[in-house]
């Protein structure tokens, strides 16, 4: 008897459905039942004698749980054989507390079956004892370096973390911090400080020391704890081929910190919020002007501090002038934006002839190092200014006549008989379309003029705006890149491309730094809370996957892409949530 390849498939397919009916079974396991903030578990549901007609739905409040895989597997015992499908889901806990997934229920084979609940109980990170530290017996640990027991409010700094490993850690990735930011305070972005690794000896063990610098904010007036500060990293330790991999949550220990309110005593008139060390320079010019025509007056304002906070305050001895809105550009010499320089561009002009000079320019900030204020000011910059002088007539040249005076005047001309031949002249000047279509260019040139400037003012006293459209042009830009990378394969510049637009996007729209911002602000911020649900769940699942890339293999290209367009939907969902 002569068996085909379909005839051989089709037994296969019948031995397998005889074996597997009535085995079916549903169960749920986690691969661990007790975790730490920072730390996940992997939920493993586990379908045997077939595959379910749908894969239930995970929904516990705290507890982030994303499907990152399944696979199938076939066994033969005794001559049965028997199908066991497998769906694994990533579990990330968004707080501490006792958790229950619940009963999950699954039809397979005609069988409704049912899986126990399970229990998972997340504690929360504490920083080792100094007794434990000492002995060393942590594998690694973080400390929290900050010297300045007192801030004021408003003021910028940068405080240090320092990160341990102990010596037979071979190698680590994926350091970020997992907390939000404490009250009282507003946490920035960190990096680690180039070339400034140690090795230190604690107790009898030997550690390397890994230093971070991360920018520090303080926000409101009184006495706070800073910290912990709450990380996870993944180091690897001795072990098998690769070594072993290990995922571990750590915690700083806490600093009480008061911040202090700016003093009333002795603050200038116009001082508005600059806090830091300046030094200021200015220009002004042209210094010779008509009535009416602008001077352009540039400031440079340098030091270090709250630079993006900086603006101009309003110069009351300039009542003489009217005044436009200035323009802005800061360019900064360090990661966190707090040293560098801010140019600002005005435009005055001057509202009569009296006017003699421009007063001069002061500027005040707050040394939160001294505890006092600076008044910088520039010199007054004399002007002359004209009055438009009106054009004198000209003057017309009399015809010179030929005839002598003492000649009499000639009598009457007699009335021309003949008129002479007709003659077709040109098109009068008037009646010409070019013309007239050459007397309507200075209008509309005036009219995109006052177009431009309207819109240059409104750019210029509406920085929401200036931002929105910043952040639009840069993600346009970051969806090319993504496209490239996704073309290249390149999965570890995708995902950190893609985070750092995330960051973006959700700064501009909740109006906070973007550095700022992590997956937890879904939850904790108003606005997200009440915007759909699909963008609430669209923006999840692209943090979840810039996670699960740490940790995954790399993807494909068609991957890639997919989550490419992923974003660009979820990106425009998100424009729609106001703002």
């Amino acid at each position: 008897m002569r068996f085909t390849f379909k005839t051989l498939r089709l037994l296969l397919i019948g031995l397998l459905l005889a074996g597997s009916a009535g085995a079916a079974s549903f169960t749920a396991t986690l691969d661990r039942d007790s975790l730490t903030m920072g730390e996940s578990a992997t939920l493993a549901l586990t379908f045997e004698g077939g595959s379910p007609s749908s894969v239930p739905t995970l929904n516990v409040p705290g507890l982030q749980i994303t499907q990152v895989g399944n696979s199938q597997n076939y066994s033969f015992i005794n001559g049965a054989i028997s199908s066991t499908v497998t769906v694994s889901f990533f579990v990330k806990p968004q707080r501490d507390g006792e958790f229950t997934i619940p009963a999950l229920t699954a039809e397979i084979a005609g069988q409704q079956l049912a899986t126990e609940p399970l229990k998972l109980t997340v504690g929360k990170v504490a920083a080792p004892s100094p007794d434990a530290v000492n002995s060393g017996s942590e594998v690694a640990f973080l400390k929290l370096n900050f010297p300045k027991p007192k801030m004021f409010t408003g003021e910028s700094t940068v405080m240090r973390l320092e990160l341990y490993l102990r010596d037979e850690v071979q190698n680590f990735g994926n350091f970020q911090f997992t907390s939000a930011n404490p009250d009282g305070f507003s946490v920035g972005k960190s990096v680690e400080l180039p070339n400034q690794r140690r090795r230190a000896q604690i107790g009898n063990r030997i550690y390397t020391m890994i230093p971070y610098s991360v920018a520090l904010t303080a926000v409101k007036t009184g006495a706070y704890p800073l910290g912990p500060f709450t990380a996870n990293l993944v180091i690897v330790l001795p072990g098998g081929v690769f070594g072993e991999q290990r995922q571990v949550a750590l915690a700083t220990e806490t600093m009480n910190v008061e911040t202090l309110p700016l003093p009333t005593e002795n603050r200038p008139a116009n001082f508005n919020g600059a806090i830091g060390d300046f030094t200021m320079t200015a220009t002004a010019g042209p210094t010779a002007v008509t009535l009416g025509d602008p001077v352009t007056v540039r400031v440079q304002i340098s030091g270090h501090g709250s630079m993006d906070t900086i603006t101009l305050p309003p110069q009351e001895t300039w009542r003489e002038f009217k005044t436009y809105p200035p323009t802005a550009k800061l360019e900064t010499s360090d990661p966190f934006g707090q040293r560098g320089r801010k140019s600002f561009e005005q435009i005055v002009s001057p509202l009569n002839a009296d006017v003699h000079e421009l007063p001069a320019l002061t500027f005040s900030f707050f040394n939160p190092d001294e505890g006092k204020y600076h008044t910088l000011t520039q010199a007054a910059v004399p002007l002359t200014v004209r009055t438009a002088e009106t054009s004198p007539l000209p003057v017309l040249a009399a015809k010179k006549n030929s005839t002598p005076e003492t000649a009499s005047p000639p009598d009457i001309l007699p009335i021309k008989e003949k008129l002479g031949e007709l003659a077709i002249t040109s098109v009068p000047l008037l009646a010409r379309p070019l013309f007239l279509a050459a007397q309507a260019v200075p209008l509309l040139a005036l009219l995109a003029a006052f177009v431009w400037r309207k819109r240059t003012d409104s750019l210029a006293n509406n920085p929401r705006l200036r931002r929105q459209r910043a952040v639009a042009q840069l993600v346009r830009a970051g969806v090319a890149d993504l496209k490239k990378l996704a073309t290249e394969n390149k999965s570890d510049e995708f995902f950190a491309l893609l985070f750092r637009l995330l960051q973006e996007q959700l700064g501009e729209r909740l109006d906070c730094p973007a550095t700022a911002i992590t997956e937890n602000v879904i939850d904790e911020n108003a606005k997200l809370r009440s915007a759909p649900t699909a963008v609430r769940d669209g923006l999840r699942e692209l943090f979840q996957l810039c996670n699960q890339a740490r940790y995954a293999p790399v993807r494909g290209t068609s991957e890639l892409n997919s989550v490419t367009a992923k974003f660009e939907k979820t990106s425009a969902e998100l424009r729609e949530v106001k703002a």
